[in-house]
């Protein structure tokens, strides 16, 4: 009897973990695909041939493929006849079909290639074995591929209930990506396809990448098809090859992406990933609405290559928002949609309760001339910033044709009212933030009013991350198909004022798992990346009920903004040209040392140590604010030295940003002295991102950390011959079976 039980139980638990066969029909076909099927920037409402970004991209002409390209694509049908086509939703684009799969199931994928060269299907996350890992599958010919979806492959039990996942060609994995072939897999926890199915909620799948196209297998026929003298290409040369760079969403452009539509209070599982290269880096930012990311309240999440992640919107503000890519290169690249929060519920759209508590800001935008080296010294080596054998003097050398350490730029000041007469003084407490604007802080149920007056001699507006607005009181401008959502608030012209109003509801604040303020920049959208470039961004801090303004337990708030400021891109260069070279006639803007002179490695603004105001005692409690901006080149990994930071609750030394994304750290500095905050990347470091920080000893009396075992180790430095690639057979095998042709 007790053997029976116990095979009983075996039975069962064996069939509580058994899933099911799930069965796909694909086939690889090739087509023509159009990055811009509306010939419109449809962001900016203009015609492409009118348009200078979408120009670029999608414009055909004698030495110009324009925006059709043959690519081969992923499709799904219904048996293995391959006659039925199962139509997918229109906002996955050229991605292949939605492959999904719960835990414990087995997916068997029975591949046709209809195209006219090898393919395969590669998967990442599930378990395979070898003859299902990516076998090239001959033109004409057909391939079985299965996989399982094992427990420790899905997702853990801190995940949402379904993980994004991917699947592509993997024959010539780099080629084969950009010719088109890569589609999404959505792996689920036992159960939850079902509520996929009874739409107990919203789910769209978002790919973000620069599609190489001169990486494409079809590189050639594309330019024989669509160039009318492609005898006349170099393919070698740059322009040619940057208009076959498509800033793509889904593998659209410019606003092209269709069927991004929901309904307001309604859940919605965002499932994205990054393709590419190293420019690839990317910053998705969500207007109107925010989000939850692995517990943490957001607007903007990450993406890098082969990145994969799930982020959920409860939509609560209807309207037609902006999705975009926020690095500076990518948004002027067209890597844009719009999504729609219908109105369903035809509820009120104020989302804080009646009585909520007003807080009022009095900002002006000005222009100003900023030094990014005030002291003339770099205060890590004691050399002055223009001494010619110096790493700075580059950038701070004043000549014929160099500018120097100051440029005009526009920033945001604060005002003690709306006469805008007596401005706001910074308290030592706020000295480091240099050229950020005035700090605007907000708690959870609040609404902020902030009246801006234009006093520069050019268009300039306010947008805010992380707070809640009405169309008429968005600081950014595009083309929503309803003129009349456009408003002076995305478009303040010199001289005069406007007021916005933001909503903070509890919605937007920080979760259980975030600190008790959550970090966001507010910037000018008139021209984004100009805009920011001249300068106009700023911090804004939203904090949970009963924390007070002071932040009780904080005893400093330092809000850090590593960035590369590009003055090529910024409105004044004309002018900082003119005021501050020596001979500007024989100054070329399009000169590369030139521009590079201008690329400004800086840390709210200042640079080689000339930040002030970072001071603070043994054993208090700083928060550190990281506001990140800029393009792809802002990839920062901002190091603290002599004490480490939480990061969410893990103990570390290094802070890494991407643009637009903003997140606080916690230190209790226990070690006393002088030390750095510097960006580790190399060119940044080199380009003057350091600055110094200091912890004194002061009153408080800290017991010392006490220290029980002492390890040693005998580490001598050594010149040697190092062969990066012993052993080429890996190369000839790798190509064996599919030799570019």
């Amino acid at each position: 009897m007790k053997v029976l039980a116990i095979c009983l139980i075996t039975i069962l638990d064996w069939a509580c973990v058994e899933g099911n066969n799930r069965t796909y029909y694909m086939a690889i076909k090739e087509v023509n695909w159009d990055y811009g099927p509306h010939e419109m920037n449809m962001i900016s409402n203009t015609s492409i041939a009118d348009d200078e970004h979408a120009r670029t991209f999608l414009q055909p002409s004698y030495d110009r493929i324009g925006r059709i390209y043959k690519k081969a694509l992923y499709f799904q049908y219904t048996n293995d006849l391959y006659t039925e086509e199962i139509k997918k939703p229109d906002w996955l684009g050229f991605l292949g079909p939605i492959m999904r799969a719960e835990v414990g199931d087995t997916i068997i994928i029975h591949l046709k290639n209809l195209a006219s060269r090898p393919y395969s299907l590669h998967p990442h996350g599930v378990q395979y074995t070898k003859e299902s890992e990516d076998d090239a599958v001959e033109p004409g010919q057909s391939q079985t591929y299965i996989w399982d979806v094992v427990e420790d492959h899905g997702p853990s039990a801190r995940d949402v209930d379904c993980v994004t996942r991917i699947y592509h060609s993997h024959v010539n994995g780099p080629k084969d990506v950009y010719s088109g072939l890569v589609g999404p897999i959505i792996i689920c926890k036992k159960g939850k396809i079902e509520e996929i199915e009874k739409k107990q909620y919203e789910e769209f799948i978002l790919m973000f990448s620069v599609v190489d196209e001169n990486l494409s297998w079809y590189l050639d026929e594309n330019i024989n098809t669509h160039c009318t003298e492609p005898e006349s290409i170099d393919k070698e040369d740059e322009d040619f090859q940057e208009s076959n760079k498509m800033h793509s969403i889904n593998g659209y452009l410019f606003g092209n992406l269709p069927g991004l539509s929901m309904c307001d209070n309604t859940k919605v599982k965002w499932y994205m990933f990054g393709m590419g290269n190293e420019v690839d880096i990317h910053s998705a930012y969500f207007h109107g609405q925010v989000l939850t990311y692995q517990g943490f309240r957001v607007d903007t999440v990450s993406l890098f290559p082969s990145t994969m992640i799930e982020a959920i919107m409860e939509t609560k503000n209807p309207g037609k928002w902006l999705l975009s890519c926020q690095v500076n290169d990518h948004l002027e690249g067209g890597m844009q949609a719009i999504y729609e929060v219908k109105n369903c519920t035809k509820k009120s759209k104020s989302l804080c309760k009646f009585g909520s508590k007003t807080r009022e800001y009095y900002i002006a935008a000005e222009e100003i001339i900023w030094n990014y080296g005030p002291t003339s010294v770099d205060q890590f080596t004691g050399k002055k910033l223009d001494d010619p054998e110096s790493e700075s003097a580059p950038f701070f050398e004043q000549s014929d044709n160099r500018i120097g350490s100051s440029y005009k730029k526009a920033v945001y000041v604060g005002y003690t009212d709306s006469t805008f007469t007596k401005k706001k003084e910074r308290s030592k407490e706020e000295e480091h933030l240099g050229i950020l604007g005035p700090v605007i802080l907000a708690q959870a149920g609040d609404i902020v009013k902030i009246t801006f007056k234009n006093k520069a001699r050019r268009p300039y507006s306010i947008q805010a991350h992380g707070v809640s607005y009405a169309k008429s009181m968005e600081g950014a401008s595009y083309n929503t198909a309803n003129v009349a959502e456009e408003t002076q608030s995305s478009h303040v012209v010199p001289g005069e004022i406007f007021t916005y109003e933001w909503e903070v509801p509890d919605t937007v604040g920080s979760t259980v798992q975030d600190l008790n303020c959550l970090p966001w920049l507010y910037y000018s959208a008139v021209d984004v990346v100009r805009d920011t470039n001249s300068g106009l961004v700023g911090p804004l801090l939203v904090c949970k009920h009963l924390i007070n303004d002071k932040q009780r337990g904080v005893a400093h708030n330092y809000f850090m903004m590593p960035n590369v400021f590009d003055e090529n891109k910024s409105w004044y260069l004309a002018e900082n040209i003119a005021q501050f070279t020596k001979n500007p006639n024989t100054v070329n803007p399009e000169d590369p040392d030139f521009q590079e002179s201008n690329m400004m490695h800086s840390i709210n603004g200042y640079m080689y140590g000339n930040q002030p105001g970072l001071d603070m005692c043994r054993g208090e409690s700083i928060r550190w604010h990281m506001l990140g901006l800029g393009t792809e080149v802002d990839m920062h990994g901002i190091h603290f030295t002599g004490n480490t930071i939480d990061i969410r609750g893990t103990t570390r030394d290094v802070a890494g940003l991407f643009p637009h994304i903003s997140y606080s750290v916690m230190m209790t500095p226990d070690n006393e002295g002088t030390f750095h905050v510097e960006c580790m990347t190399t060119d940044h470091y080199t380009g003057g991102m350091r600055q110094q920080y200091r912890v004194k000893s002061c009153t408080k009396q800290i017991p010392r950390i006490g220290f029980f075992h002492t390890r040693t180790y005998y580490i001598a430095a050594e010149e040697v011959e190092w062969d990066y690639s012993s052993n080429r057979t890996w190369e000839h095998e790798m190509y064996t079976h599919h030799e570019e042709r």
